[in-house]
């Protein structure tokens, strides 16, 4: 099974992009939002997600291991495939598709292609228990921006200020939905102190 593909971006299609390794074009799958990031040319590191089908292989590339983890969550759905759950990692982020579970707006993950009330319903009811943990983890993992420019400061703060209320007895949920909300309120820059009051407000409702 392939888990990860490193190489040059050969080209870049409607929904796929290939992926020259030594030689070898992997032709991989990937999110809008994902091969928005790929350009022709440049080196790939890419986390990938291997279907084996009695009629095919096919590979779903993604940028990181927490987008891989969010696909395979997503497909736990009923009515959730390859491809739906691809079109929701393009419309949101993984931190926004989080955040609208933990607040429970199914309108935001209904924004996604293919995607109806119904579903997205579904979709933000049955993980909202699933989903904290998944977050907490995928905002705690190194992640190789931060060697560069880019690993957002607020996502650690609002990783933290998870953490911290969840060592305060309550439920990853309750954290998570809290959180959210204090985000939402204060905006993305506010630090880890400022998350843990919001939420411990929102808690106290």
């Amino acid at each position: 099974m392939i888990g990860k593909l490193k190489g040059i971006v050969e080209a870049v299609g409607e929904g796929h992009a290939i992926i020259d390794v030594g030689g070898v074009g992997y032709e991989v799958q990937a999110s809008a939002r994902t091969l928005r990031t790929l350009q022709a040319g440049q080196p790939v590191s890419l986390a990938i997600e291997t279907h084996v089908r009695e009629d095919a292989i096919r590979l779903f590339g993604f940028t990181s291991e927490f987008e891989r983890a969010w696909f395979r969550l997503l497909q736990t759905i009923q009515g959730v495939g390859a491809k739906v759950a691809l079109a929701v990692l393009g419309t949101l982020s993984p931190q926004d598709l989080a955040n609208a579970i933990a607040l429970q707006n199914w309108a935001a993950v209904e924004q996604s292609p293919g995607v109806g009330k119904k579903l997205s319903q579904r979709i933000v009811a049955e993980l909202r228990d699933k989903a904290p943990a998944l977050s907490v983890a995928g905002l705690n993992a190194p992640i190789p921006a931060r060697k560069g420019a880019a690993a957002p400061v607020e996502t650690n703060a609002a990783a933290e200020a998870i953490s911290a209320l969840t060592n305060l007895g309550y439920q990853p949920a309750q954290a998570s939905q809290a959180v959210a909300a204090a985000i939402a309120e204060l905006g993305a820059a506010a630090d880890t102190p400022k998350l843990i009051r919001r939420g411990l407000k929102e808690l106290a409702h």
